[in-house]
């Protein structure tokens, strides 16, 4: 009796000793702190004035496309550095098109997606020699070439020869805003509905 007791005490401590190993985990923070930082700054403070569209004017089955609106992007870093754009849509679930170089403009009536707007990257120059824009869907890990800022993405700038990041200090390259309406069929255009797109882009330090 003695000999099963002491069994079934060992066999209890032993239970216990791996439960008290199974709760609990470790967590490690880690990261780095880079002596450099990166102001941008856009154009006519990055306000894009369309003005006033007709109804009449929009396509009743398709989207409208409108004239493209340019401003200037400028990245200015205290020394050369791996950074990169982060876009984030202010507008989110707003827009129209489902894809993800896609901002919402806004809705009509609180469900209606009013439109949408794509903002491309070109004529890129950075520290006086031309750079293109590359895009990242998956926090840096893997870059292709796309001039079309990315949603829940990163868009940082590659020389000719290759398709990864170079460090820049000073980056100056033309964004162009492409606004569509959506088809006229699907709003409720009774009053007037102001256009309402709206993106903040961020340095990302990679």
């Amino acid at each position: 009796m003695k000999t099963l007791n002491a069994l079934f005490a060992t066999l209890l401590l032993t239970g216990t000793g791996t439960a008290l190993a199974a709760s609990s985990v470790d967590l490690t923070v880690r990261g780095l702190i880079t002596p450099s930082a990166c102001e941008p700054t856009l154009s006519g403070g990055g306000n894009v004035e369309i003005g006033k569209i007709s109804a009449k004017d929009l396509k009743a089955d398709e989207h409208t496309q409108l004239a493209d609106q340019a401003l200037q992007l400028t990245v200015t870093c205290d020394a050369a550095t791996l950074m990169a754009i982060e876009p984030k849509d202010n507008r989110a679930g707003s827009a129209s098109e489902i894809d993800d170089v896609a901002f919402g403009l806004g809705l009509v009536n609180g469900s209606e997606k009013l439109g949408y707007f794509a903002m491309v990257v070109e004529s890129a120059v950075a520290d006086g020699a031309d750079v293109g824009p590359i895009a990242s869907r998956d926090g840096g890990l893997t870059w292709t070439r796309l001039m079309f800022l990315v949603n829940n993405g990163i868009t940082s700038v590659a020389n000719s020869t290759t398709v990864a990041p170079v460090p820049v200090q000073s980056l100056v390259a033309d964004l162009t805003i492409m606004p569509n309406i959506a088809p006229a069929s699907s709003l409720t255009l009774t009053e007037e509905v102001p256009i309402d797109g709206s993106a903040t882009l961020t340095v990302k330090y990679l």
